[in-house]
């Protein structure tokens, strides 16, 4: 089952689709442009049914085979909102909206799947039912969860979930996959440090913030080179120092740093938090300061079904003639909540040597379209074979 036929027809059409959602950029939940074009086109397509606003915009499509007697149903996701970037590819479909992009190519999974289940609802070559969902904030906002906690699964019966992403730097048209943890869980953390400010020129009267919270920056290092094991992975990172002051002779009463830790396990995640929480606390008290510490959980690590990522690279090795073994991602990724309620997959597409994600030189190569749709074509016909 090499890149089927059909996408090589279809591939103008899915080419105009991703070039308009690339022009036309949405952020988060905001996504009611790119939902209403999709929907649409699925009731254009013949599917079964459609349903909007899961998951607040996201649009689920549900196309029955030949014969359901099986009694499977596959889920198909593709995630479609923008990041709030600037962008400077200088492409003819370059966004038209200033500040947002679309810089890590949902646009493209938003096309693929589009042209997946045009091809899936005219054919009907499977013995079950594909749900093809088509979600909203995945980049920050849960909108994988926000579906899930609408009853995604359970309303639609999905038994199996499976997943894709573009990755620049892997062959175009190419995949790569691992089975268990793949991409990291994604938490964040506020501290604000409260000293004494005063006279830049009098140091002594007071407790100084930027001081202390430098500090910290650096103590907090010593979690992923000091207090866990060296063989697991953790990434600790201050992103933000912020005090409340920009005057060149006043030491601030106040200093907010923000950061993100990104795990692969449940241990490392609960080591992490403890000690984020023990550290500030602690270089705060030995300078005379005090600490603040807001931990916050976000997408959980992101874990492959073992028989699923078989089965996947099984899929992908008949459409591109190889699947590659990924590397661990410490990117966050909230198909990890449908991952939570159902076994899946979820495997990597190559996008060639074009800028990284999140770049704002980034866009998605339309070239990598006829590979992506084979392989979602290819799951639901090969796990439900007439």
């Amino acid at each position: 089952m090499p890149v089927k036929n059909r996408f090589a027809e279809l591939l103008p059409d899915i080419t105009t689709w991703r070039r308009d959602f690339h022009e036309h950029p949405e952020i988060l939940y905001e996504v009611h442009r790119t939902a209403g074009i999709v929907a649409e086109k699925l009731r254009a397509f013949g599917c079964d049914t459609v349903e909007e606003g899961i998951g607040r915009t996201g649009v689920v499509g549900v196309i029955r085979g030949r014969k359901t007697g099986s009694g499977k149903v596959i889920g198909l996701r593709a995630d479609m909102d923008a990041l709030p970037i600037h962008e400077t590819s200088g492409a003819p479909h370059a966004s038209k909206t200033p500040g947002a992009m679309h810089a890590c190519g949902h646009d493209g999974h938003t096309a693929m799947l589009l042209g997946a289940a045009q091809y899936l609802a005219e054919t009907r070559n499977f013995d079950g039912t594909v749900v093809v969902i088509f979600q909203p904030a995945e980049e920050g906002g849960a909108g994988g969860k926000a579906m899930c906690d609408d009853g995604l699964m359970t309303r639609f019966g999905i038994q199996e979930v499976y997943g894709l992403h573009n990755m620049p730097g892997l062959p175009l048209g190419q995949f790569a996959i691992r089975p268990g943890a793949f991409f990291a869980a994604t938490d964040q953390f506020n501290i604000h440090v409260e000293g004494l400010g005063g006279h830049a020129a009098k140091p002594h009267e007071t407790v100084d913030t930027t001081v202390v919270a430098a500090h910290l920056v650096t103590a907090l290092q010593t979690i992923a080179s000091r207090n866990h094991d060296p063989v697991k992975n953790l990434v600790v990172s201050v992103t933000s120092f912020r005090t409340e002051s920009e005057a060149f002779n006043v030491i601030p009463q106040n200093v907010a740093l923000k950061g993100t830790v990104r795990t692969m396990d449940a241990e490392t995640r609960a080591l992490a938090e403890e000690r984020i929480k023990a550290l500030s606390e602690g270089v705060c008290a030995a300078f005379g300061a005090r600490a603040t510490v807001d931990y916050i959980k976000g997408y959980p690590v992101m874990v492959n079904s073992d028989e699923q990522t078989a089965f996947a690279a099984e899929i992908a090795t008949e459409v591109a003639g190889a699947c590659a073994e990924a590397p661990l991602i410490m990117g966050g990724e909230d198909f990890a909540f449908m991952l939570e309620e159902r076994p899946g997959a979820y495997i990597l597409l190559g996008n060639g040597d074009t800028a990284m994600v999140h770049h704002p030189q980034y866009d998605f190569d339309d070239n990598a379209i006829p590979a992506g749709c084979s392989w979602w074509a290819g799951i639901a016909e090969r796990r439900m074979p007439l």
